[in-house]
């Protein structure tokens, strides 16, 4: 697990969309503290600050310690994100607080490794296709994990990676996963053919078909030849 990121917030006293969108228009991001039960706590947080935030990918799946007013910082989780449809801007985030010794569920990147090694790529012309990107999980705070490893390198063409060959570390769960090779577990990646080897098998196959043709006729005219 990564060191915690920290986050600066200030309380919040004024609610309402009337009063959101006069922090908006400060450079200001509307949020919320709930959880532990504890009641929720309105907060703000600068808008230039968050952006760069959510450029860290890890910023959606550790832990965040977000200090409100200077105070303790608080240990808690992104849940929610809202943006503006057309522009670049955050309008609102929602913090879960973390309990300890209390599980939680959250989603962690997929770290595709030695792709370009790949013996379906490297050795057979194909190529790799991912279906998912993050994946559900289930742990202790202690045990969350940057992302989750997936070495590609020994698959060939027709080879697929489904959620229960995903190498979870201790304490780690997937929270799709009901049980190997039942309907929940999908492929997340998988080797296919690319167009470019399908059209050489494709020519390679035309060209024994020729040639058998060619040797059926050759066997025809000797027979001819003999009578």
């Amino acid at each position: 697990m990564s060191d915690d990121i920290n986050v600066q917030a200030t309380s919040r006293s004024v609610l309402g969309k009337g009063a959101s969108r006069r922090l908006r228009r400060e450079n200001l991001v509307p949020g919320i503290l709930y959880g532990a039960d504890e009641d929720p706590e309105p907060i703000n947080l600068k808008h230039n600050e968050v952006i760069k935030h959510l450029e860290n990918e890890l910023f959606y799946s550790q832990l965040l310690m977000v200090s409100v007013d200077g105070k303790e910082p608080i240990r808690t989780v992104l849940r929610d994100v809202q943006r503006h449809p057309h522009k670049q801007q955050i309008l609102h985030l929602d913090f879960q607080r973390v309990v300890a010794g209390a599980e939680l569920t959250l989603t962690v990147a997929l770290n595709f490794i030695n792709e370009e090694t790949c013996y379906g790529v490297k050795t057979e012309g194909g190529m790799i296709t991912h279906n998912e990107s993050e994946v559900g999980i289930a742990c202790l705070p202690r045990h969350i994990p940057d992302n989750l490893e997936i070495d590609m390198a020994e698959l060939k063409i027709g080879d697929s990676v489904h959620l229960s060959d995903i190498k979870l570390p201790e304490g780690v769960r997937l929270t799709d996963l009901t049980e190997a090779g039942d309907d929940s577990d999908r492929a997340v990646a998988s080797v296919i053919a690319s167009r470019k080897t399908l059209e050489e098998e494709d020519e390679a196959a035309a060209e024994a078909e020729e040639a058998a043709a060619a040797s059926e006729s050759d066997s025809d005219d000797e027979k001819k030849d003999d009578e």
